[in-house]
């Protein structure tokens, strides 16, 4: 029996289960999906999706990784000629396209956060990781208490530009872009004024 658990946990990959997940949300809502439905809909048992997820929270960490990997895929190394600014829009920009791919179930994970809160706050040190990936990715020193001041800003500013992503639904996301691009000149200009 031990075996065939194992079989059944190699059959599906951590990325498979989390669009599983996501996919059972935008159906019923991430507050309706459970790990034992997760399983039974993978046909697999909860020790074998033990293995990938500790909780429903490491579902959302897991594609938070997924996302930070092809941002930085896409990414590359930081083109000099650019100006920081300009590398973090990018890189955010192609971050929010990522999340397209997962809509309908990231907009019911964000909706359940109205009624749930605390999953903010359990979920934050999760996006601080990926946010601090984005300052390395643009060429940004994210150590020290400069790199803590500029991760919490970027950190607040994706948070806030998120909404925005949520209610835009046009393919080029054109009010992301213009609400990404207004907050981070005001970002900018504010560093410089505490000569970050």
């Amino acid at each position: 029996m031990a075996k065939k658990q194992q079989k059944d946990a190699s059959k599906h990959s951590k990325e498979k289960l989390v669009e599983s997940a996501l996919e059972i949300a935008a159906r019923e809502g991430w507050q309706n999906l459970t790990l034992a439905g997760l399983a039974k809909a993978n046909k697999t048992t909860l020790a074998a999706l033990h293995e990938h997820f500790e909780d429903k929270g490491d579902i959302l960490a897991a594609l938070g990784r997924m996302i930070d990997k092809q941002v930085l895929e896409a990414a590359g190394e930081p083109d000099p000629e650019l100006s920081p600014r300009d590398r973090l829009f990018d890189l955010l920009m192609e971050r929010y396209e990522a999340l397209n791919e997962y809509r309908p179930g990231l907009i019911s994970v964000l909706e359940s956060f109205k009624s749930d809160p605390k999953q903010i706050f359990i979920g934050l040190p999760h996006l601080c990781k990926s946010m601090n990936w984005m300052l390395e990715a643009a060429g940004q020193d994210s150590n020290g208490w400069d790199g803590a001041l500029r991760l919490a800003g970027l950190t607040g500013l994706y948070i806030k530009n998120l909404r925005v992503w949520a209610g835009d639904e046009s393919a080029d996301l054109a009010k992301v872009m213009a609400a990404l691009d207004k907050d981070l000149g005001r970002a900018e200009s504010l560093a410089k004024s505490i000569g970050l």
